[in-house]
């Protein structure tokens, strides 16, 4: 009886160490990119000190009908250099490229997309500059 609760027991374990696996470390979407105005990037949280941001897309979306919201990414990044990067272009059009995990881990982020690498950045202008 001893033996079959050991075997029963490292059974479930390793499940549930490969349910854990999959649901947190396995990419579920691999190399997607999002381009639009970087809103903010900070650094935040009490127990696990991450970085997360919000990117502005162009056009507008709607959860309900005949209301208007607009299109936000929110994402984590993992990598200071990329963060600190990010942290400094708040107000320009960025583009970034993300993995797309199926859930959220505190010590990885508050999000489920996680930034790679930054593609492009570009200076928002607003048009040609009155001499006056």
């Amino acid at each position: 009886m001893r033996k079959f609760v050991g075997i029963t027991t490292l059974i479930i374990l390793v499940a549930a160490g490969l349910l854990f696996w999959w649901r947190f470390y396995f990419p579920f979407g691999e190399k997607g990119v999002k381009a639009g105005e970087l809103n903010f990037v900070v650094y935040k949280g009490y127990v696990f000190k991450t970085w997360e941001g919000r990117l502005i897309q162009a056009g507008y979306k709607s959860q309900v009908p005949g209301s208007v919201q607009s299109n936000e990414f929110e994402f984590s990044i993992t990598n200071n250099a990329i963060a600190e990067k990010l942290r400094l272009c708040s107000g320009k059009i960025v583009e970034l490229s993300y993995t797309e995990y199926l859930g959220a881990i505190p010590w990885r982020g508050n999000s489920k997309y996680i930034v790679d690498s930054i593609i492009s950045i570009t200076d928002m202008k607003a048009g040609p500059q009155s001499p006056y």
